[in-house]
């Protein structure tokens, strides 16, 4: 099964960062690292809220490369990561099923 994640343009992106600026980390990866039950988190405070931060307590060198793979497992996009912090976006179901 293909997994679909969302394609930002630019001028989506740069509304998200906007709107992220006010927002404050609702997940941090520990020195667990990035476990299934995080993934299930990512996931589910992504449906709950669409926009979120994901701060990086450990693992700070490893960030982009882990912010993109916790990206792709929750099928989210990766709107950017500024220091330790990622800013992922999921967009909520809409009517239009694809």
């Amino acid at each position: 099964m293909e997994r679909l994640q969302p394609q930002l343009t630019s001028a989506d992106r740069r509304a998200l960062k906007g709107k992220a600026q006010h927002l404050e980390p609702v997940l941090k990866v520990g020195h667990s690292g990035v476990t299934e039950a995080f993934l299930a988190s990512v996931r589910n405070e992504l449906a709950l809220h669409e926009l979120i931060k994901v701060k990086f307590v450990a693992f700070k060198e490893k960030r982009r490369e882990l912010a993109s793979q916790i990206a792709e497992s929750s099928e989210s996009a990766l709107v950017q990561v500024v220091g330790h912090v990622a800013v992922l976006y999921k967009p909520r179901p809409s009517d239009s099923a694809r």
